[in-house]
């Protein structure tokens, strides 16, 4: 098992009252596996992604990801956890504007001491970015931007890829082409895929659905 999750909960604190975001969340994520998660806007589904991303803490139970608990961990762990073994893809592209599209899919792996030319090679060329590699971000659309997002989180060969309704600023056509390139690279690459959507037809390309429906697993 990859990632294990128990009895989660997390409540952030309101004017008069905590709101509890998440209650006893309990799910495990097998190696080389994918999983979607649904929920209606407010359910919970960002902020479980957040927990399992070591960017945020929960209130109680426990994390587990390869093995090593969340619980406790001081922060420099976590980032180096996020650099090595964890990779996030946002809705929002964050590319450094200031590099070119190469220097992007580098910049991940250098951080966690992976660099692989030859892997990023075939990342660049399965992600169709081969002609972009020296275009900047601004010179891209919004369907290539997400492309080199999500080829930077793999080029460390992470082994789970967070992604967090990581084509909500695309067209449909680029949707489904951004979809099938990620999916086909986390198979071929045995990374396991932990994916927030509010679409049922993509939920429905993964190996397994998880809807989460005011803060509890449905």
């Amino acid at each position: 098992m990859l990632v294990s999750i128990r009895n989660i909960s997390k409540c952030y604190p309101g004017q008069d009252q905590s709101r509890a975001v998440l209650r006893d969340v309990s799910l495990d994520l097998e190696i080389g596996a994918s999983v979607a998660l649904t929920g209606e806007s407010g359910s919970g589904k960002s902020t479980l992604l957040h927990l399992i991303a070591a960017l945020d803490h929960y209130d109680s139970g426990d994390i587990t990801i390869d093995g090593t608990s969340l619980t406790g961990l001081k922060d420099s762990t976590r980032a180096k956890l996020r650099r090595t073994e964890v990779a996030v893809v946002f809705q929002q592209f964050n590319l450094v504007p200031s590099l070119t599209v190469t220097q992007n899919l580098i910049l991940h792996a250098r951080l966690g001491g992976r660099v692989d030319v030859g892997w990023i090679t075939t990342l660049t060329r399965r992600l169709g970015l081969e002609n972009l590699t020296h275009r900047y971000p601004e010179q891209l659309s919004g369907g290539q931007q997400q492309r080199v997002a999500i080829g930077r989180a793999l080029a460390v060969r992470p082994k789970l890829l967070l992604a967090d309704e990581p084509t909500g600023n695309l067209d449909e056509t680029a949707s489904a082409e951004v979809l099938k390139l990620m999916l086909e690279l986390v198979r071929n690459s045995g990374t396991s895929l932990f994916l927030v959507t509010h679409s049922a037809q993509i939920a429905d390309q993964l190996d397994r659905r998880v809807h989460l429906s005011e803060g509890q697993i449905q």
